[in-house]
């Protein structure tokens, strides 16, 4: 065997290790051009000894996360295949804890490194890794700002790119697998106004209301009145913008602030969409409780929300999503979502899930970023760009997996009109 063969074989079996599995199913290119693996699987390269170096400080979907958004590894093919591949190996697409490795395999791994000349000192983060740790406790208000400023305010240019005419940033509702990605938008948008039972004149408020694509849907084909709230000030510039250009200002109010502080109830109608993963486990009754009282009697509440499916391992605080996307973002189960708005005094209507949906929507805004990746890295910079292909790529997974889910959780405050019999009046 050659020296070149040595070095690609040798870091499959550091991978290997690392990963906690017995082998790789890759075919993975060293940095002195060596391959080693099966010749029909995914290609995976490793531009560095740097990326091993990453892996051996930060064992397990960290660390691989960091060497690819700093371009330490490259996936020069299809990412989809690539990322299923090392899910299959480590679990890159479940952000549980990895097991740690062995006294024996510490012992093989610093053999494999000192061959491979890949032993050092813990290389530094990319910047892309999010520092919102000082700006207060947990789910503060100001800590909160940082965080969804870290996620949204990448630059409205960069979301249009990925995102589509639609600039909606959420599962999209499909008819099939071939419904476009703006048709599957709009009908998401109208499945919720439907749900919310809008009517002219009926004031809605929709927390994290994004761009506002949803408050436009809804003044424009529904004839509500609409608040829109996000702690983005990107996006609420946009939304002003796009609700002017339509000549809605005069029905939809784009607003940054938080929702704790919305005291100009009550509302027919409330929508967040999207929103209640940034709320956290310890804030969820508050939220529950503050929109309920928002409320009119008789009025409904949607609440769309991806879930952590209770039979997965639990995401790790410490894994690629919390560091590098959504910063103190927490997934709840199903179950918990239900029962926080049922003590929060309201009844629940009905339950949808669209796990498949977000997997067509992810794998969309994937295929939108490549397309532009050009103008994506203009906007957005390189390595916020391969954050995003990342994130989307590994969470489409994920949606597949069916380790998250996602669903939409309709609920009134009771007092007023009593509800339909059948879901067939909004489907």
């Amino acid at each position: 065997m050659t020296a070149s063969t040595n070095a690609a074989s040798r870091l499959a079996d550091a991978l290997a290790i690392i990963l906690g599995t017995d082998g790789i199913p890759l075919r993975l290119k060293a940095w002195d051009g060596s391959e080693a693996g099966p010749k029909d699987a995914p290609v995976v390269v490793f531009r560095s000894r740097r990326a091993l170096r990453r892996m051996l400080w930060s064992p397990g979907q960290l660390g691989l996360s960091r060497a690819y958004v700093a371009g330490d590894i490259e996936a020069p093919g299809d990412i989809f295949a690539a990322f299923a591949a090392l899910s299959a190996a480590g679990k890159f697409a479940e952000p549980g804890p990895f097991r740690p490795p062995t006294p024996g395999e510490v012992f093989a791994l610093v053999k494999a490194a000192v061959r491979l000349g890949a032993l050092g000192t813990n290389p530094a983060p990319p910047p892309e890794e999010a520092r919102v740790s000082r700006h207060g406790r947990r789910h503060s208000k100001g800590r909160d700002a940082a965080a969804i400023s870290h996620h949204y305010d990448v630059g409205n240019d960069f979301y249009a790119l990925v995102l589509g005419p639609s600039m909606v940033y959420s599962c999209a509702v499909w008819e099939s697998d071939e419904t476009g990605l703006d048709a599957a938008q709009t009908a998401k948008l109208d499945l919720v106004c439907r749900k919310l039972g809008l009517q002219p004149g009926m004031r809605m408020l929709d927390v994290g209301c994004g761009w506002g694509s949803l408050a436009l849907h809804a003044a424009q084909h529904y004839g509500a009145d609409v608040v829109g709230v996000t702690l983005s000030v990107e996006q609420a510039a946009l939304a002003r913008k796009r609700a002017a250009d339509a000549g809605l200002t005069d029905r939809v109010d784009i607003r940054v602030q938080d929702y704790r502080d919305v005291d100009d109830g009550p509302f027919d109608a409330i929508s967040s969409i999207g929103m209640s993963e940034h709320v956290g486990r310890e804030q969820i009754q508050h939220y529950s409780s503050h929109l309920q009282g928002l409320l009119r009697p008789g009025g409904r509440l949607l609440n769309h929300a991806i879930s952590w499916n209770a039979g997965a391992t639990p995401p790790d605080p410490d894994s690629f999503i919390p560091r590098y996307v959504f910063p103190d973002g927490e997934m709840l189960s199903l179950s918990e979502m239900v029962a926080a708005l049922e003590a929060a005094g309201l009844e629940v209507l009905d339950v949808e899930a669209l796990r498949r949906h977000y997997a067509l929507t992810l794998r969309a805004w994937v295929r939108n970023l490549e397309e532009h990746w050009d103008e994506a890295v203009r906007f957005a910079g390189l390595g916020r760009a391969r954050v995003w292909r990342l994130y989307m790529a590994a969470s489409a997974l994920g949606f597949e997996a069916g380790i998250t889910g996602v669903n939409q959780v309709l609920v009134q405050r009771p007092g007023g009109a009593e509800p339909p019999l059948r879901r067939s009046a909004w489907n």
